[in-house]
């Protein structure tokens, strides 16, 4: 069985046991942001089509723990550990407050990668590609806006080689340097 959340996690409303201040900047927050999670949520809920049984797991934490398993080059025991260790992590698998306790077990991730299909991982890859390439249009308009002249890049470039010296050996003249420093050695 799995219940879908469409409620998007804000940093701001991660809440850390000991009152510590948090990083927006952080890589894994900026990562989490990056990842559109309402698809991947519809995309996963395919495979619980019955309503009985046990609540699954997110696909937040499903596929986010098998982002950082896989950026930090980590084993699954590994990866448990450290997500029970870092607040940041257990924001980027959508947890909503920091716990002591790992939130799965190691084994867990045998069943997170049978149930994320490559179809699927295809599908969330391609939605990232184009919320990218709309990031990229929509920076590169802001940056035409911002030009002081308005025009743009046209017409040819000439250049001119005449003053350039021609007694210059290059390092791609081989021959040419082996022989002036045989004849400067034995000179």
């Amino acid at each position: 069985m799995y219940q879908t959340k469409f409620q998007q996690l804000t940093f701001e409303n991660y809440h850390l046991p000991f009152g510590s201040k948090r990083n927006p900047e952080n890589r894994w927050v900026k990562l989490a942001d990056a990842i559109p999670w309402h698809v991947a949520e519809k995309l996963y809920a395919k495979n619980f089509p019955s309503k009985r049984g046990a609540l699954a797991l997110t696909v937040r934490m499903a596929s986010g723990s098998l982002i950082i398993k896989e950026k930090l080059v980590l084993s699954d025991i590994k990866t448990v550990a450290q997500v029970k260790e870092n607040p940041y992590l257990q924001y980027f698998i959508g947890l909503e407050e920091y716990q002591y306790e790992s939130p799965f077990d190691a084994s867990m991730l045998t069943h997170f990668r049978k149930r994320l299909k490559h179809a699927d991982l295809a599908k969330l890859q391609e939605e990232l590609l184009q919320r990218h390439l709309e990031e990229e249009r929509r920076k590169s308009k802001d940056d035409d806006d911002d030009e002081y002249c308005g025009c743009s890049n046209k017409g040819r470039l000439i250049v001119d080689a005449t003053c350039a010296l021609a007694d210059i050996a290059y390092p791609t003249d081989i021959v040419g340097l082996l022989n002036n420093a045989r004849s400067v050695i034995s000179g």
